[in-house]
């Protein structure tokens, strides 16, 4: 059986059988957008990064701009679908139990070991003369980046999601027992009722986010705190009611319009500042979250009516998406510090050279040094492969049973990103 699987089973009428399939390949283009927006960071204009080359493209900005706005935003909603799944059979101490050794342990490991060598690599271009070892030892200072060497740098998404788990596991809990939230979130799914889910979050972004100001600290970033966290309650609340999942598929076309408008005139503003006055302000600020909302709900839909399909090649991708999150930055940091010192080529050929050569080492240590082992797929966040195995077959057999009863049964994979 390739991949862990995790059943949730309904009573129905009907003997149906579906894999939920485009919530995992959505994960994985996902991820595959933060590889191509981190590899422009270097010689993206008008962007800070840990490292930057000493030349800079505004049309690499303008991609990272787009796909800024809809990635976080996509990977937080998919990760409300995930804790859903996860909690299925689990008490509430279960679930923060598996989250611990899914999340907190992964970040853990990443801050003190995966994201040590980013900050020596940007240290050695701001002057530092010490080795590795020298340097190293810095970090339990536990001092906090930039002034000191302790940091979860692009690991912040596991750090927000896991503090988010941890609250809302008794709310989730009481949400999936509750009879009357699944008839209100059935009442969503008529019409296009299903967008007003973005409301909160474009009134709270409009309101309190600077669009500007993304700290991904936890302790300056409360307004993106909260506006990250809506996306999570949205994604629990669409696979928690599956009819918002299938109105999401049948208003695709509209999200996706509405996102199209909405980037067109981001880009507008981010070209003509002048445009920038009065009314048309606020209109710059309010176009973002209701782009990030139209894309999500529109890949969402889009994804549910052509990616719902199982390929040989999933079960692999989800278990290799989670470590290559965690170990492509620093892979990414060390290739810029070399690329960067070339100066005879293009960006261009320096953007697709990182983009590439990140993917090639990132998923060769994943499928040498990560994969086989039982204790690295712990440090990572996976699934032991003999745990996955029973798992499996506990499950294959929990699917028979319910389908010669006459069950209506979902699957989704559980060996994906952050589950």
């Amino acid at each position: 059986m390739g991949g862990i699987m995790l059943f949730y089973i309904k009573m129905s009428n009907m003997e149906t059988t579906q894999r939920q399939s485009y919530l995992d390949w959505l994960r994985i283009i996902s991820i595959a957008g933060v590889l191509i927006l981190h590899s422009g960071m270097p010689y993206a204009a008008d962007m800070g990064w840990h490292i930057k080359d000493k030349d800079s493209s505004t049309l690499l900005f303008l991609l990272n701009i787009g796909m800024h706005l809809v990635r976080m935003p996509l990977l937080f909603f998919i990760s409300g679908t995930v804790s859903y799944y996860m909690m299925q059979r689990r008490s509430a101490l279960s679930f923060i139990g598996l989250r611990c050794t899914r999340l907190l342990v992964p970040l853990l490991v990443g801050m003190l070991v995966i994201v040590p060598p980013q900050i020596y690599m940007e240290r050695l271009t701001q002057g530092y003369t010490g080795n590795y070892w020298e340097f190293y030892k810095t970090v339990f200072n536990f001092k906090f980046y930039p002034a000191g060497s302790f940091s979860w740098h692009h690991l912040w998404f596991i750090a927000y999601l896991f503090i988010y788990d941890l609250v809302f596991a008794p709310v989730f809990m009481w949400m999936m027992a509750s009879d009357r939230v699944k008839r209100a979130m059935g009442w969503l799914s008529r019409g296009k009722y299903v967008f007003l889910l973005a409301v909160p979050s474009v009134v709270w972004f409009t309101l309190v986010c600077n669009p500007f100001d993304e700290f991904q600290d936890l302790i300056h970033d409360g307004a993106y705190f909260v506006y990250w966290l809506l996306f999570v309650l949205a994604g629990f609340v669409c696979i928690l009611a599956p009819s918002l999942m299938d109105s999401l598929q049948k208003n695709r076309r509209f999200a996706v319009s509405i996102g199209f408008i909405s980037l067109i005139g981001i880009y507008y503003f981010i070209l003509n500042p002048g445009a920038r006055t009065g009314s048309l302000s606020l209109l710059n600020v309010v176009l973002r979250p209701v782009a990030a909302w139209a894309w999500v709900f529109g890949l969402i839909g889009y994804g549910k009516q052509y990616l719902n399909r199982k390929h040989r090649v999933l079960g692999y991708l989800n278990q290799a998406v989670y470590p290559f999150y965690i170990l492509h930055q620093t892979v990414m940091v060390i290739l810029v510090y070399y690329i960067t010192q070339f100066h005879n080529d293009t960006i261009m050929m320096k953007y697709l050279f990182t983009i590439g050569m990140t993917f090639f080492i990132t998923v060769g240590i994943f499928h040498f040094f990560i994969k086989p082992y039982a204790v690295m797929r712990f440090l990572f966040g996976m699934k032991g492969v003999i745990g996955a195995r029973r798992e499996g077959e506990k499950a294959l057999k929990d699917v028979g049973a319910a389908v010669s009863k006459g069950t209506e049964v979902v699957v989704l994979g559980e060996g994906s990103l952050f589950a």
